[in-house]
């Protein structure tokens, strides 16, 4: 008869049956080892039914994948000013397509470590075989790349390109325009034309007002100091900017600066992400 034995993933034997375990399996028959997942009931305190063991059951994660680049900064005036958006704007479209969980988005943490390993973190531009070979290097079929625009009068465009990665070829072109202050819906509006015009699979869920921040005109945060949203979005983008600059003192004081200076219903999901940061990045600050 031959003989198995378990090792690691806290295997353990009850009644004569083993009830644990992702572990090594081990056979002394010459060439008969392999990873084994063991269901035979409880694993190690965890039911069944765990997500982790349900992940494992499911198989590989088959979703269409999308990357965002960040964007090219087109500002017509105050240029140096309006940069942090190119990764801001990238930063909100990512968490918008993101509401889809039927398309697999990849992190702007994920792309900012490519970017670094491939020295291309400080460019300025990126073009279309350069997002393509990213896109492959970050696992996305589709890789969004663009540029906004803004003038004196506060008026915003955003253009946005999707090259597949496969073939490098741009697949879907989108542009979105209105007042600065209407960002998030900007953003949100581009996700959904991206999500269409990819023909992704369609959104369960509808975006809400919260999320989108529909009130367009201004907001006062927990001091009472009116601030423009499209200011206050920018402090987010100048937080995400410090951070990647290995500067997290500047990013916690810039990433409060935003939190204090909205109301809990605005960009709820930029603000979730402040708060994040925060608990991530205060110990760190004080180094």
């Amino acid at each position: 008869m031959k003989r198995t034995a378990y090792h690691g993933g806290n295997s353990m034997r009850v009644n004569g049956r083993f009830v644990l375990g992702i572990g090594r399996a081990t056979s002394r028959w010459p060439g008969r080892g392999g990873w084994a997942l063991g269901l035979f009931g409880l694993v190690w305190g965890f039911p069944a039914s765990s997500p982790a063991i349900l992940r494992a059951q499911a198989g590989p994660d088959t979703r269409p994948t999308v990357a965002v680049m960040y964007f090219d900064n087109g500002a017509l005036v105050q240029h140096a000013d309006y940069d942090p958006f190119s990764k801001g704007i990238a930063d909100m479209l990512i968490t918008s397509l993101a509401q889809n969980d039927r398309v697999r988005v990849v992190e702007r943490d994920r792309l900012q470590e490519i970017l670094k390993e491939e020295n291309l973190a400080t460019t300025a531009h990126v073009d279309q075989a350069t997002a393509a070979r990213i896109g492959k290097l970050l696992g996305a079929r589709h890789m969004i790349f663009g540029g906004f625009v803004i003038d004196m009068h506060g008026n915003m465009r955003l253009d946005a390109r999707a090259v597949n990665t496969e073939t490098s070829q741009v697949e879907h072109v989108e542009t979105v325009s209105d007042k600065a202050d209407n960002l998030l819906p900007m953003v949100s509006t581009l996700a959904d034309k991206l999500n269409t015009g990819l023909k992704l699979p369609a959104i369960a869920v509808s975006r809400t007002a919260a999320t989108t921040g529909t009130d367009t005109v201004a907001t006062s945060g927990t001091k009472g100091k009116p601030v423009r949203r499209w200011q206050a979005l920018l402090t987010y983008s100048r937080a995400l900017v410090e951070e990647d600059n290995g500067h997290p003192a500047q990013a916690v004081a810039l990433y409060r600066e935003f939190l204090d200076s909205t109301p809990p219903t605005f960009a709820t999901a930029q603000r979730a992400q402040a708060e994040d940061k925060l608990r991530k990045l205060t110990p760190a600050s004080g180094e």
